[in-house]
């Protein structure tokens, strides 16, 4: 229990920042103990109007899993509910389920296994219609029936009822083991996006590129034009750097770097990128490590993602990345990262105006 409370209690304290822009007194962290049990694991937050939603996975037993929520409301959570259990869950630490909402319509996930090999595993979407009371439908997200790895989902609402989504496919993937795109004959892991409807229709399903880092977690906000989608692309050379697509006009346009940092890596990093909104201010930030070199960088846009602007340098040297980020308003983003110090980590935020000016750093 204590993993999920004190990852809440940041969220929580980053709520509240974001509450205390023009506030220059300290900010206090307020314990509230989610209805979590010893078990409980891989904690994700996100706000449905006036509520904060949270859902995390709990162990309970050796073979099932079983997936729950709770809500927030006038800083009381509600008994735990659950979403999905099961067995043969692909559970792991960069790739885990989230929960968003749009009023009474709720999206939730899982990872399911789709064979015997470690890395082969589907996404299917769990949805209700009456605020997470009963979750009735349930779909398969991708088409495809490829024995692959299917995860590393990010969501957001849209202005309407439905939810934009986008995911890591393996589909294209036919060496074994996870480094795919390695191995003889293998093909490379791509980025695709769909359009989920409240009554579980899944439409517009599209590529956005066809070859992308294998495990780095993917990220997506909603702007005034309309959702946009950033991730860690990897070129032929093995350059992996941050890349985004955005839609406009009924159409996905083609996809360009944030920046282009050229860090060329024999590996996926599992660092992946971090996009916030505010009206038609974008930030993405994201960790590098080119030139031998690890920072963390930041990126602006006044025009809602159609450009961006050369990075901030966040922080340098002993960053180790695990990014995330709030636009406060359409001046100024909050981030946070991790970086290491001797034998420990460090979980550090900072706020940065557009204008490259930072604020003190303050270590969590």
């Amino acid at each position: 229990m204590k993993y999920i409370l004190k990852l809440s209690l940041f969220f929580i304290a980053v709520i509240m920042l974001s509450c205390q822009v023009n506030d220059t007194k300290e900010t206090t962290l307020k314990e509230m103990s989610p209805p979590v049990s010893e078990d409980s694991m891989q904690p994700y937050l996100s706000v449905n109007g006036s509520e904060l939603l949270m859902s995390w996975t709990e162990q309970e037993n050796d073979s099932v899993f079983a997936l729950y929520f709770s809500k927030l409301n006038d800083g009381k959570w509600s008994e735990k509910s659950v979403i999905k259990q099961g067995e043969d869950w692909f559970v792991n630490w960069a790739d885990f389920p989230s929960i968003y909402g749009i009023n009474e319509n709720l999206i939730s996930y899982y990872l399911k296994k789709s064979d015997a090999e470690t890395y082969a595993y589907d996404i299917f979407l769990r949805q209700s219609a009456d605020s997470g009371k009963h979750w009735n439908i349930e779909n398969k997200l991708h088409s495809d029936t490829t024995k692959t790895e299917h995860g590393f989902v990010s969501l957001t609402p849209s202005n309407t009822d439905s939810f934009f989504i986008t995911w890591l496919d393996g589909r294209n993937t036919k060496s074994t083991g996870h480094d795919h795109g390695h191995g003889e004959g293998g093909g490379a892991m791509q980025i695709r996006v769909a359009e989920v409807m409240s009554d579980g229709n899944i439409k517009n399903e599209f590529e956005l590129d066809s070859r992308t880092c294998d495990c780095c977690q993917t990220s997506t906000s909603l702007t005034d034009d309309g959702p946009i989608v950033v991730w860690r692309d990897r070129s032929d050379q093995e350059i992996r750097d941050i890349y985004y697509s955005k839609f406009k006009d009924g159409n996905w346009s083609k996809s360009k770097p944030v920046f282009k940092d050229n860090w060329k890596i024999n590996g996926c990093p599992v660092n992946g990128p971090k996009v916030a909104v505010n009206q038609n201010s974008v930030a993405v930030a994201w960790f590098t490590a080119a030139d031998n070199i690890p920072k963390v960088n930041l990126s602006f846009s006044k025009d809602s993602g159609e450009n961006f602007t050369d990075p901030i340098e966040i922080h340098q040297e002993k960053a180790i990345g695990r990014v995330d980020l709030l636009m406060l308003d359409q001046e100024t983003a909050l981030i946070s990262w991790m970086e290491s110090s001797e034998d420990m980590a460090l979980l550090k935020i900072a706020k940065v105006g557009i204008d490259g000016n930072n604020e003190k750093i303050v270590e969590v």
